[in-house]
């Protein structure tokens, strides 16, 4: 008996009824002409910066649309359904852009980065932006995608990094499934060196590409790469974000935290300015209590759930993602939990960066081959062995829940694994063709508009809307509260919040008076 059939016999069906899950949707507002829209985040939206539902993410332009825990997929697909609907009511003319690649960019300099009011934490979220700005490039980070938050009860610290590892080893298949984004405007490359062709003029793109967002132009950092963070325990993974929060960076060091005029360029020097500008297809999390760095938390109260963060969204369905992909997500990710998992190496590390880039790429391409073990396997072989592993598991799932739709969701990967020119990046790249558009932007911008129209034209409970526009209300009393609150000159602030005693175990980690950034 394998160590997956082992772990498998011994769960409970209680514990599988014990999955919860959350999603987190990133969307570029967007004219309708599909320009990226410079207006500021709609006022009948509320706070972006004390919303519980909807709020940016880099840009001011950059929606976050946010669901609740919840222990259904159709009860969080319902949440989030409701929240695009309030969101589009409030957006006027404008569009949110269905597509992870962003729409028409003006010049980097103008691209809005997020307002969150005059607080200090409301500043540090903006500061941190810039600093993001000074670092990377406005563009690389009005790329939008889904996160998919997931926990299993009675998951120990050392399962979860098990867990991460295996997701790591086995993430080219979500981007080959998934993966929905083979072609970008030309404007996301302006002025930068990249390996796209042009398929016409205005459109970039990668023939067998599946997902360009997750490829070399994406979230990728030179600086990150150095450093080497290793999933083979909490101990371990705090000590390398510890040091990467701590250590100057020369480079960024050269930027300064104040320019001559007196603006902030950054939060820090170092070589992540908070945690999460850490950059990772997975990350462990834990749900931090008020005036809490997040890296405390994991340190002190250990993994909560995992944060899925190589998701696209998927241009065919209004809200990015359908039930069908999270259920496969489900049975994945109980996949990667109850396999063995041994630890990881530096080398290893290395192979699945190659793997990564490789599939974001070329994942489509007749015969494709990613490195194992320190040899060569076909993505399609590899992955065909992954889904025929996960049967049992989405038979356990289905007889637990009294459904077929796991088993289906399975059967769709074997099929689209059979037959590339099924896969969303296909789809995208064919439906360009078919339309006679040839343009990303024109393909994305009608794929908009549809689901705007869709969603505008679903059942809407007006209790629903009273109770988002008192949420609204609500969020814009609570920024007030926060800014009345603030006795600290911001640059105490900035000092205290970056300090690295905040990090570590212990009560005088958690500092009330500072809210987290």
């Amino acid at each position: 008996m394998s160590i997956l059939q082992q772990a498998l016999s011994t769960l409970a069906p209680s514990r599988l009824q014990g999955i919860r899950r959350g999603i987190e949707k990133e969307s570029l507002r967007a004219s309708r002409a599909g320009a990226l829209a410079l207006t500021p985040h709609p006022g009948a939206l509320g706070s972006a910066l004390t919303h519980p539902n909807i709020t940016t993410d880099y840009s001011e332009s950059q929606l976050e649309l946010i669901t609740g825990v919840h222990g259904s997929v159709e009860q969080c697909l319902e949440e989030l359904t409701q929240v695009h609907q309030f969101t589009y009511r409030a957006l006027g003319d404008e569009l949110m852009w269905v597509g992870s690649m962003p729409c028409v960019l003006p010049p980097d300099e103008t691209i809005p980065i997020g307002r969150y009011g005059g607080s200090n934490v409301g500043r540090a979220k903006s500061v941190y932006r810039m600093g993001l700005a000074h670092r990377y490039g406005r563009r690389m980070q009005t790329i939008s995608g889904i996160h998919y938050n997931w926990s299993l009860p009675g998951v120990s610290d050392a399962d979860y990094f098990g867990l991460i590892r295996n997701f790591r080893r086995h993430a080219f298949l979500l981007l080959y499934l998934f993966g929905a984004s083979p072609a970008a405007c030309s404007s996301f490359v302006n002025a930068r060196q990249h390996e796209l062709q042009t398929l016409t003029p205005g459109t970039v793109y990668m023939p067998h590409g599946t997902s360009l967002r997750m490829g070399r132009l994406g979230y990728q950092s030179a600086a990150q790469s150095s450093l080497a963070v290793s999933y083979n325990g909490l101990e371990g993974y705090a000590a390398s974000l510890h040091e990467a929060l701590t250590k100057p960076y020369p480079a960024y060091e050269a930027i300064g935290i104040v320019n001559p005029g007196g603006e902030y360029n950054q939060l820090a020097t170092s070589l992540l300015q908070i945690e999460n500008e850490f950059y990772g297809t997975i990350r462990p999390k834990r749900v931090i209590r008020p005036g809490e760095r997040p890296l405390h938390a994991l340190r002190e109260r250990g993994v909560e759930y995992v944060e899925v963060r190589l998701m696209d969204l998927d241009p065919f369905v209004p809200i990015g993602i359908k039930a069908q992909t999270i259920r496969f997500l489900d049975v994945f990710l109980l996949h990667c939990l109850l396999s063995g998992s041994p630890e990881d190496t530096p080398q290893e590390i290395a192979a699945l960066g190659r793997n990564q880039h490789r599939t974001a790429a070329y994942g489509r391409e007749p015969g494709l081959k990613l490195e194992r073990d320190g040899g060569e396997v076909k993505l399609t072989q590899w992955g065909g062995e992954i889904v025929e592993q996960c049967g049992p598991i989405a038979a356990m799932l289905d007889s637990v829940h009294g459904t077929s739709d796991y088993g289906d969701a399975l059967r769709s990967a074997e099929a689209l694994l059979q037959n590339p020119d099924m896969l969303p990046s296909a789809r995208v790249l064919a439906a360009m063709a078919r339309d006679h558009w040839n343009s990303f932007a024109a393909f994305t911008l009608s794929q908009s508009q549809q689901a705007k129209d869709k969603l505008l034209k679903l059942p809407y409970a007006g209790g629903l809307h009273a109770r988002l526009e008192g949420l609204a209300r609500q969020s814009l009393e609570d920024q007030a509260t926060v800014e009345a609150a603030d006795t600290m000159p911001f640059e105490q602030y900035r000092q205290q919040y970056i300090s690295p005693e905040r990090l570590g175990k212990g009560k005088a980690a958690i500092a009330p008076a500072l809210a987290t950034v």
